[in-house]
């Protein structure tokens, strides 16, 4: 979905390589942080996010970690693919995305068909089951397909050994799986960074704890994006404990704000609140995509990346300055790009943040 008034602002430069390339530590990135109810808009660093927060508020993390799901596989006829896992399914099978080698990363792969085998190059092979969601009614263009994985150790180590992290056009060079890993992640199966936590630091951490601001995990394993196609978001497997689930309602109760960090954290968020706002613990697979027709309930303010005009991220963002407070979310989000844009902030995995607080 394009933002009308984003469109302009296309040429905000993308993040092609790690903060720390650019020699930089994770919390030295740029934080943008917008306050929605006076519209104003303050230009720091992500070190200085304790200055922004109160003691009481709750900062919500995903503690997925990300996988090597990039594999490489040889076609039928011989030729080079790039295959994808994305989610890891009931009953053993994978959701896997089909890619071709580019010059820069690799491009979707539109002509794939059931039955198809792949033979991976480290041993194994992955055979294309059906198109996913197995709701189309044709196989013609499918991007994501339900497969069976065939290889002789369990998944999860044999892409630790064999496989790399999902890497798109704008990440000129490959960067070590430790390049994609945030501080938070205790349990691996993210095809793709929670980027959104990146910038923290150990050393930030304790900080904000010693000032008084809470931290609160939950997981949610996020599959591929399409940042070809910008695709909503597919079902996706979330976690959300008893303990997380009292901290954010009794923070809502005493007046702290509730800080979703990333959309990964506001989607498992939001999966478990009921219309009152109340949060649930619990787990399974979830649909829920934030937008007009289902606002936040939970989160009160949002630390986010920077996104493309039409990705559909800044659906939720709106709904973030919404939920902030903010009387026009599509102007306040326009503004705040905006600032972004001429402040040089850098968009993706590896850009620069925003905090969206009422």
């Amino acid at each position: 979905m394009v933002v009308d008034g984003l469109a302009a602002l296309a040429e905000i430069a993308e993040a092609a390589e790690p903060p720390e390339a650019r020699g930089l530590a994770r919390d030295e990135v740029r934080l943008l942080v917008s306050r929605v109810t006076s519209g104003t808009h303050v230009h720091a660093r992500f070190g200085d996010l304790t200055r922004f927060l109160d003691r009481g508020d709750l900062i919500v993390v995903n503690t997925s970690g990300t996988l090597n799901a990039a594999v490489d596989a040889i076609g039928p006829a011989g030729e080079p693919f790039e295959l994808h896992l994305s989610t890891e399914m009931p009953g053993g099978f994978w959701v896997v995305e089909v890619r071709r080698p580019g010059e820069a990363g690799s491009e979707p792969f539109r002509r794939a068909h059931p039955n198809m085998v792949f033979e991976l190059e480290a041993g194994g092979s992955i055979t294309l089951l059906a198109p996913y969601p197995i709701v189309r009614r044709h196989d013609a263009g499918a991007r994501l397909w339900l497969s069976a994985v065939d290889v002789d150790a369990p998944v999860f180590e044999y892409l630790a050994q064999h496989g790399r992290p999902i890497r798109y056009g704008h990440v000129r060079l490959a960067w070590p799986a430790s390049m994609y890993q945030t501080v938070f992640a205790t349990e691996p199966g993210s095809a793709e960074m929670p980027s959104a936590g990146r910038p923290f630091s150990e050393a930030l951490v304790t900080q904000l704890v010693s000032a008084g601001v809470g931290i609160a995990p939950l997981l949610l394993h996020t599959g591929v994006a399409s940042l070809e196609d910008h695709e909503p978001p597919y079902e996706e497997y979330y976690r959300v404990s008893a303990i997380t689930a009292d901290l954010v309602n009794a923070t809502r109760r005493r007046g702290g704000r509730v800080v979703a960090v990333g959309t990964t954290v506001v989607r498992a968020l939001e999966s478990v609140t009921d219309e009152h706002g109340l949060v649930h613990p619990g787990e399974g697979w979830t649909s829920v995509v934030i937008g007009p027709a289902r606002p936040m309930r939970a989160a009160t303010a949002v630390i986010t990346g920077l996104h493309e005009p039409s990705a559909t991220h800044l659906a939720l963002v709106r709904q973030a300055i919404a939920a902030a407070g903010g009387s026009d979310p599509e102007g306040q989000l326009v503004a705040a790009y905006q600032q972004a844009h001429e402040g040089g902030y850098l968009w993706h995995e590896f850009g620069d943040s925003h905090l969206i607080l009422p």
